[in-house]
């Protein structure tokens, strides 16, 4: 069992990573930004998230990266590569060609999370500038054996029972069950 945090599109926030980043560290295991911080790789208000370039960043982060938790793969980007407002199928075939459990990205700023081919497609919105929602959200990802609990946070801390989900998903992320 493993606990990721997710958070993505902060366009400049820094008090507020920090916040987020105290408020959970003790209960997460991994700390996960989808790109478009908009801050300098070596702000410390973006130390401790495992973070990936987005179109509105700098240079100082990868452009994708892949980290395994708990025995589930985590393919984590930006999405602005992978045309994720049209579609989510470019991400899919890379989920599927680099064997990914569960994928993370942002872009859209739109909070959503599916499961496509026995993949979990995650984007936990913005906490800056959320599009179909009034609230500011990111995610806390609860990884078990056979499943994922999904609860979904504003940005002040509180959780949006509501929006909680749970995923049964295999272990592996192949589809075929090896």
């Amino acid at each position: 069992m493993g606990k990721v945090l997710v958070v993505s599109d902060s366009h400049g926030l820094t008090k507020e990573l920090e916040v987020i980043r105290e408020r959970h560290m003790n209960e997460v295991d991994l700390m996960i930004h989808c790109g478009d911080s908009q801050l300098m790789a070596d702000n410390k208000a973006i130390t401790g998230y495992l973070s990936v370039l987005g179109n509105c960043d700098f240079s100082g982060y990868p452009l994708e990266t892949i980290t395994e938790i708990s025995g589930r793969k985590i393919f984590v980007t930006h999405g602005h590569r992978y045309s994720v407002k049209t579609s989510l199928m470019n991400l899919v075939y890379k989920a599927e060609e680099v064997n990914a459990d569960i994928v993370c990205f942002g872009h859209s700023h739109i909070l959503g999370a599916e499961v496509i081919d026995d993949r979990l497609f995650l984007n936990p919105g913005s906490i800056r500038l959320p599009r179909e929602r009034l609230e500011k959200t990111y995610v806390i990802l609860d990884i078990r054996d056979d499943k994922i609990m999904m609860s979904v946070f504003e940005l002040g801390g509180r959780e949006v029972k509501n929006l909680a989900r749970e995923f049964g998903l295999p272990k592996s992320g192949n589809g075929n069950g090896e």
